[in-house]
């Protein structure tokens, strides 16, 4: 919901690459998820266009029965931001908010201890990098939730590209089938999951910290909970209930972690409460877990990380047992998350 005076707009357009403007840190992402409930095989797959900086940012992460991480990041060069394709990983829409197709062909890192990657050199000099063939048909089962949010006479809002995440966000839960082939293994899969696209300038550390967590019971029943701390000890909390065929928004969503000893979420519990008058209370315990970072320097030189904690995770809400993402975005101060020093 826009704030007075302001609308939300979202077209079938918005699904192709928008004219990148001036801002260096411009960027274009697409982002996939899918957990197969029979199997607990899942992945996540993101490509995020940075033509003002020539290349694109290519992660691609999945979740074997074993408890074997297949991980894979590239900043991939491009020319322009006319495409989804780039480093192997490719997007096509098909027909917009209805069904798209991704693709990977490349390498992957496969690692039997995912916790290494918290060392990235460690890691892809001690595991083996395999050949992985990735091809995944996705359809929207939802709705579409959020857009760009514009001025009431449409025009475009100012924005700081130094302190800006996103221009414009949407999510849809979908429904995917497919198949990853790593190395002489091959996994069919279908199951569900959850996409987004965002745009505009972007770096990692202009929001202080997040807590994002994607899930589904199945076709016709998922949740996205948000919360998200605002650099100034205040919290935003969101997302949406997907079920009997719409959303419901989220009003309030209070979430209690527990941690390892390395500061990773291990489980959660979640309040919730929406505009429709509903209250939910959710649990989830994560079945594997990656530590990835981000770094760059400031203006001044200093070093700013940025650490994301991806964990496939078991959700249960109202009996049911879904499956989903814990992602969690944390400035690292002082060696601490700082989501985590904020109590979420």
């Amino acid at each position: 919901m826009a704030a007075q005076g302001l609308k939300v707009r979202l077209e079938a357009a918005d699904e192709f690459p928008h004219p990148p403007g001036d801002a260096k840190n411009y960027n274009e992402s697409m982002y996939f998820n899918v957990i197969d409930p029979r199997t607990r095989l899942g992945g996540w797959f993101r490509i995020g266009n940075r033509p003002n900086e020539g290349y694109a940012e290519v992660s691609i992460c999945l979740y074997l029965p074993d408890g074997r991480v297949g991980f894979m990041f590239q900043r991939a060069p491009i020319t322009g931001n006319t495409e989804m394709n780039a480093g192997g990983l490719r997007v096509e829409v098909i027909e917009p908010f209805k069904r798209l197709k991704l693709s990977y062909s490349g390498n992957i890192l496969v690692l039997s201890e995912p916790k290494q990657m918290a060392d990235p050199k460690a890691a892809f000099r001690n595991n083996p990098l395999l050949p992985c063939a990735i091809s995944l048909d996705y359809e929207g089962v939802s709705p579409m939730y959020g857009g760009e949010t514009v001025n009431a006479d449409g025009s475009a809002i100012a924005l700081d590209p130094e302190k800006s995440f996103a221009r414009a966000h949407y999510e849809q839960h979908c429904a995917a089938t497919g198949e990853f082939v790593i190395g002489s293994e091959r996994h069919a899969l279908a199951g569900y999951g959850l996409r987004d696209k965002s745009w505009g300038p972007r770096y990692w550390q202009a929001i202080d910290w997040y807590r994002w967590c994607p899930m589904n019971f199945g076709r016709d029943f998922g949740m996205m909970l948000s919360v998200i701390g605002n650099g100034e000890n205040g919290v935003r909390e969101g997302g949406m209930v997907f079920r009997d065929g719409a959303y419901d928004l989220i009003q309030t969503c209070r979430i209690e972690s527990a941690w390892d000893a390395d500061d990773c979420q291990t489980s959660l519990r979640a309040s919730i409460t929406t505009q429709g008058g509903k209250s939910y209370q959710v649990s989830g315990r994560v079945l594997s877990l990656i530590p990835l970072r981000n770094r760059r320097r400031a203006a001044d030189g200093s070093e700013l990380i940025t650490r994301i904690t991806e964990g496939m995770t078991e959700y249960r809400c109202n009996g049911l047992i879904g499956y989903g993402l814990s992602e969690y975005l944390d400035q690292i101060i002082d060696g601490v998350p700082n989501g985590k020093a904020a109590g979420f």
